[in-house]
């Protein structure tokens, strides 16, 4: 079969490769990949692929084989699917927890389009809470998570504010009933919930719109700019915010997926479809939807006023200066994997805090997910030696 596999070469960062057919554990299901849908996410993978790295995680398709141990849908069922990984291929084994069966009402296509962002955002969505004539304020609102948040939020009876960076992406938000504004500055606070998710100096401005008793939920999905914020100026008085840090992961998946199809066939979901293409053209889309994507640093390079500013101002976005003033114990991990944020070395922090302490996991991914039994040991001891003082 074909898949598409990591090259290492900036200017072409996929390819084709022939490789046999995934084999199915017990509780996968064989899927033949009708359409996949790229994220975000994956293709900052691809500017330093970790060896054996095969990416794809959304994807649609028909059953081929059932899993071994009965679960799941039978061969010839329609599904969409949120596989850990290995989905830009003709075929790929998905765990049966991580399906949904499709009506013949959604094509492939729009049900590949569901997972990650649909997943997020009805996560997302809960961590929030009732939104029913609630103030929300969205930030990095015209991506695939802002679409569905959107739609989903303002379904709700929320009053939602979205924030996006032109008028042209942000015109189908305003279809959809948001307010509409292109900088976290001019929305008109305060609010009683923000979904903030790109860092930088976003962040302290949509916490200054937030009101006291609001919260505001960080889920850093539209970037990789550092998450900076000085809390012990911003958080002082009677009345704080409750701030929150969200990341979608965590299976079963297919619960979720089956409450996505069902808002779809319903019609109170609309997925965003962009540029399609067929498995001749798929490395060639992936190709230009990545150099759109770099298109997107020369932002800060404008705001700075160029290049060697630019990263002058990158050089100090750290948490350096507010390190020695965390008196309570700090414990900081990170993941020697973890290539999205663009921060992958904690121990200059551990080591300026006056109570930190460093543990670093080197087959760590992105908030070390697939390595939670190498971490979590060591926060639970961490946590029950700060409550008790016994260590």
């Amino acid at each position: 079969m074909r898949r598409l596999i990591p090259t290492g070469d900036a200017a072409r960062p996929v390819a084709f490769a022939e490789a046999p057919q995934p084999v199915p554990g017990p509780g996968e299901v064989l899927v033949k990949v009708e359409a996949f849908a790229p994220n975000r996410g994956e293709t900052f993978l691809l500017e330093r692929p970790r060896p054996g790295l095969l990416p794809g995680k959304d994807v649609a398709g028909l059953v081929v084989q059932a899993a071994a141990d009965g679960s799941g849908p039978g061969v010839g069922t329609r599904v969409v699917g949120h596989p850990a990984s290995g989905g830009w291929a003709e075929y790929a084994a998905v765990p049966t927890h991580s399906l949904a069966v499709l009506p013949d009402t959604l094509d492939h296509v729009r049900a590949a389009a569901l997972p990650l962002a649909g997943i997020t955002a009805l996560r997302l969505l809960r961590t929030a809470g009732s939104l029913a004539g609630r103030r929300v304020l969205l930030t990095g609102a015209s991506g695939g998570v802002g679409h569905y948040v959107t739609e989903l939020a303002v379904g709700s009876g929320a009053e939602l504010t979205a924030v996006t960076a032109t008028p042209e992406r942000g015109r189908r938000l305003a279809e959809l009933g948001a307010t509409v504004v292109h900088e976290v500055a001019t929305a008109d606070g305060p609010f009683d919930v923000v979904l903030e998710s790109t860092g930088g100096p976003a962040l302290p401005a949509a916490l200054a719109r937030t009101r006291p008793g609001g919260t505001l939920v960080w889920f850093g999905q539209a970037g990789r700019t550092p998450v900076t914020l000085d809390f012990f100026d911003l958080l002082a008085g009677p009345e704080r915010v409750t701030i929150q840090h969200f990341h979608y992961a965590g299976a079963p998946y297919g619960p979720d997926l089956a409450a996505l199809v069902r808002l779809v066939a319903q019609g109170r979901l609309h997925p965003e479809i962009g540029r399609t293409a067929d498995w001749a053209q798929t490395a060639d889309t992936l190709v230009d939807l990545r150099e759109r994507r770099i298109r997107g640093k020369a932002v800060l390079t404008l705001r700075t006023g160029g290049a060697d500013a630019a990263r002058a101002f990158a050089r100090q976005v750290d948490l350096t200066a507010l390190a020695p003033r965390v008196a309570a114990p700090l414990l900081v991990v990170d993941g020697g994997r973890d290539v999205i944020p663009g921060v992958t070395d904690g121990a200059p922090l551990a080591r300026l805090a006056p109570r930190g302490t460093y543990l670093s996991v080197p087959h760590g991914d992105h908030l070390l997910g697939n390595a939670r039994p190498d971490w979590l040991p060591h926060l639970a001891h961490h946590m029950a030696g700060t409550l008790t003082g016994v260590r």
